[in-house]
């Protein structure tokens, strides 16, 4: 059994009542609420799109741009104060609530309501909406609409109406009723325009945090891809090692003349691990693999194949240069792989970011482990645009983190690129 609960309204409380305090509401939060609160004007954004076109110099007195606009409509609205009454301290009135938007913006607006029935008491003969009183009221809207959201603006729009009718029949002369039509209308434009612009800077940022997540989510999703790529390719390795201890284990009882049953027993320890491993193995790697994956018929590529990678690239049209220092020693497959795929990656992003330009591999067998460089000159040729710019780089840091090394990568002096990579290997990690 089931009960339904419905809620009924009051008595005498029809939808539209209802309606219409959510609207009261509507006013309470954006002109009432927090009226005083204290929001200094900030300075203009230095990234913005005109700021960005201008020298270091020049765009730190961007900066304060706002805070002169607002000055300059101060001092706009006092010499319209000023050409009408004459009296410096007149004028000064309808002044204030322009200057109270650089901290105060909500409650400049409700000063200037009274700013404007002040200066009609004071000055005298104009009515409510005098020429300094029109356009300060009109500044602090506008001001107070870009500084608070849409609905405010509205909200601002209907209030000045309201205003402008009840004190000009009581303040007024009789023309206040033209007055008011002729300042909501500009205060209309003006409110307007500066919604389009909220709109616009809205969209702008939502576009702009969805290019970021999009981007993020791509780079992660390359990281993911190479991680899978390594994951594959070392399961190869892996598998050869695991692969050979199981046969030697299984030989080695028949090369000893009557071996002991601990040591028959031992070594089928031994295969039975190595097998288990190499089941587990391939386990884990077909929830890694791709239904489309296929096993490579070759080996896996090692320091030995540069030559080959070198001589392919040269047939691109890229001219590579190698040189080899130390003594050349067979180092851990691992190792081997890591370091073919980082400079094969190197090579193919100077292929896809430098046309024309000369490259130089070189690869250093040190005592404490291996060292390799790929530099490049500046491109001799249009560059064009790549969406996967930097994730190659991505994937070589992937493969030397897990190996434990260092990886430096950036622009040279003379406008190329330079890819550093040092990989630790022990003296007895050799193969």
């Amino acid at each position: 059994m089931t009960e339904t609960t419905q809620r009924i309204a009051p008595a005498g409380r029809s939808p539209e009542f209802h309606h219409a305090v959510g609207l009261l509401r509507g006013l309470r939060e954006d002109l009432v609420q927090d009226a005083l609160a204290y929001r200094p004007l900030p300075p203009a954004p230095p990234d913005g799109p005109l700021a960005r076109r201008l020298p270091e110099r020049i765009r730190r007195r961007l900066l304060w741009v706002p805070h002169l606009v607002v000055a300059a409509a101060a001092l706009l609205v006092l010499a319209a104060g000023y050409g009408t009454t004459g009296f410096l301290p007149t004028a000064l009135v309808p002044v204030v609530p322009v200057l109270l938007t650089l901290v105060r913006p909500v409650a400049a607006f409700w000063a200037s309501l009274l700013a404007t029935s002040v200066y009609a008491v004071v000055a005298g003969g104009w009515g409510v909406w005098s020429p300094a009183a029109f356009l300060s009221h009109l500044v602090v809207v506008t001001l107070v609409a870009a500084r608070t959201r849409p609905r405010a603006a509205a909200w601002m729009w209907v209030v000045t109406g309201v205003y402008g009718l009840s004190a000009g029949a009581v303040l007024g002369d009789g023309d206040d009723g033209d007055a008011t039509a002729q300042l909501l209308f500009a205060a209309a434009l003006a409110l307007l325009a500066v919604t389009v612009w909220h709109v616009r800077r809205a969209a702008r940022e939502e576009v702009t945090a969805q290019r970021t997540a999009t981007a993020q989510e791509r780079s992660m999703r390359t990281l993911l891809e190479e991680r899978t790529t390594i994951a594959r390719e070392l399961h190869d390795v892996v598998a050869h090692h695991m692969s050979v201890v199981a046969i030697q284990a299984e030989a080695a009882p028949y090369r000893v003349e009557n071996p002991p049953p601990e040591l028959e027993q031992a070594f089928l320890t031994i295969r039975e691990n190595a097998v288990a491993a190499l089941a587990e193995l391939r386990r884990v790697l077909g929830v890694v693999r791709a239904e489309d994956y296929e096993a490579p018929d070759a080996p896996q590529p090692t320091l030995a194949d540069l030559d080959a990678l070198i001589a392919n690239v040269r047939d691109a049209g890229l001219d590579v240069d190698k040189a080899v220092t130390g003594a050349v020693r067979v180092l851990p497959q691992g190792v081997e792989l890591s370091a073919y795929r980082i400079v094969q990656e190197a090579l193919s992003n100077v292929l896809r970011h430098a046309p024309g330009a000369a490259a130089r591999v070189e690869v250093g067998y040190v005592l404490g482990g291996l060292g390799l460089r790929v530099v490049n000159g500046p491109p001799r040729g249009p560059v064009k645009p790549s969406p996967g710019a930097g994730h190659g780089i991505a994937g070589m840091r992937e493969r030397v983190a897990m190996l434990d090394g260092e990886l430096t990568a950036g622009a040279t002096d003379d406008g190329g690129y330079e890819v550093a990579v040092f990989v630790p290997v022990a003296r007895d990690g050799a193969a």
